[in-house]
């Protein structure tokens, strides 16, 4: 049966649209809600959650924050495995154009870090003028309301079923293929070291790609038309061509799960996977579907701090844009300055080798 948690009911007037959507959405489906922080625990005490599909539904107000997602957040932080084994969803409803993709991404971060998994395309948001879903109703040729029904809809089915699939789709002995992404040097990088360090726990229980994305191997997405986009996406190619059409793109086809090995750059992604992420559309113009298949994990190393921030960057455009799986805690963060500093953080041999089993092992592919 799908938990349906609201935050925010008693806070925002978005609830009531959120309401009527909710209503229509839910039609048909299984589900209890839980409007309070009470309801909640008790369902927490109850149920095992393992078992279980969530949508997290938040109401917000006009200054973008409520008392009660406070609250929830914390609770997120004091109990960092209760949603263990659980897939989610997230809707965010807004009163203007403002906060319903921070919050969202947030959201899904959050809960992650308490042990969610969440399938692509996980987040359903609506500003306050539904313009967001301006193009969809075109394109189904209904009311933007209307599209956000629908888009709810298909987000509730998409969560319960994936708690009726098996946990892995591989065959039966087959090795995982894992595809690793990295624009750092050996030399002075603390997060390709972490990579090293994971890579060496997981051995011969996967097959390992790695590829390096240095030296302007990869030049960004120069913004061609949707059709110019499409066209080249259907031949398995882009403009552009040369690594990501040489070796990216076949191995974003094969994987099992991409690893993103991602050293903090200004509180960002570095430029070269930045470009790798772009240049990724035209392949998901075609195979979008496929990505649906694929789990996404990230290595983050942060000079100094912000490990969350470039996390979020990752669930942003490789979960909620790309439709990778986000499996839960897909993130290793870790905080390193100088080179090779990484290898006298607190026990990070054992954090590496746990989180090379998160991957391999019998929750992971």
């Amino acid at each position: 049966m799908l938990a349906v948690v609201r935050i925010g009911w008693s806070e925002s007037e978005q609830s009531r649209r959120m309401d009527a959507i909710l209503a229509s959405a839910l039609d048909g489906v299984p589900h209890e809600s839980y409007s309070t922080m009470h309801g909640l625990l008790s369902f927490l005490d109850t149920y095992k959650l393992g078992e279980r599909a969530i949508l997290f539904a938040v109401a917000l107000p006009l200054w973008g924050v409520t008392a009660s997602y406070a609250r929830f957040l914390r609770f997120l932080v004091q109990n960092d495995h209760c949603f263990e084994g659980c897939w989610g969803g997230v809707m965010i409803d807004g009163p203007d154009e403002f906060f319903t993709k921070k919050v969202g991404r947030e959201m899904v971060s959050m809960a992650n870090r308490a042990g969610c998994s969440f399938p692509g395309k996980p987040l359903v948001e609506a500003t306050g003028s539904l313009y967001n879903f301006n193009t969809q109703a075109m394109v189904q040729g209904i009311h933007p309301f209307e599209a956000y029904e629908k888009s709810a809809h298909r987000l509730i089915l998409k969560i319960t079923d994936k708690m009726l699939q098996k946990k892995s789709s591989l065959p039966q002995g087959k090795k995982p293929y894992i595809v690793a992404l990295h624009a750092s040097s050996r030399k002075t990088s603390n997060t390709l070291l972490l990579w090293e360090m994971v890579r060496q726990s997981i051995g011969d229980r996967a097959q390992v790609n790695e590829i390096s994305l240095r030296n302007g191997s990869v030049i960004d997405c120069r913004g061609c038309s949707y059709e110019a986009c499409l066209h080249f996406g259907e031949k398995g190619d882009c403009f552009y061509g040369g690594v990501m059409v040489d070796e990216v793109y076949p191995a974003v086809r094969q994987c099992d799960a991409l690893v993103l090995i991602c050293p903090n750059y200004n509180d960002a992604v570095s430029a070269n996977i930045t470009a790798f992420i772009n240049r990724l559309t035209a392949l998901f113009r075609k195979e979008g579907e496929a990505f649906a298949d694929k789990k996404v994990y990230g290595l983050i190393v942060s000079g100094y701090s912000g490990g969350d921030i470039v996390a979020e960057q990752i669930i942003d455009a490789m979960n909620c844009n790309k439709n990778f799986i986000l499996p839960g805690r897909f993130a290793l963060v870790e905080t390193a300055n100088a080179p090779k500093s990484i290898l006298r953080c607190n026990q990070i041999h054992e954090r590496a080798a746990a989180f090379a089993d998160h991957i391999v092992g019998q929750d992971g592919l």
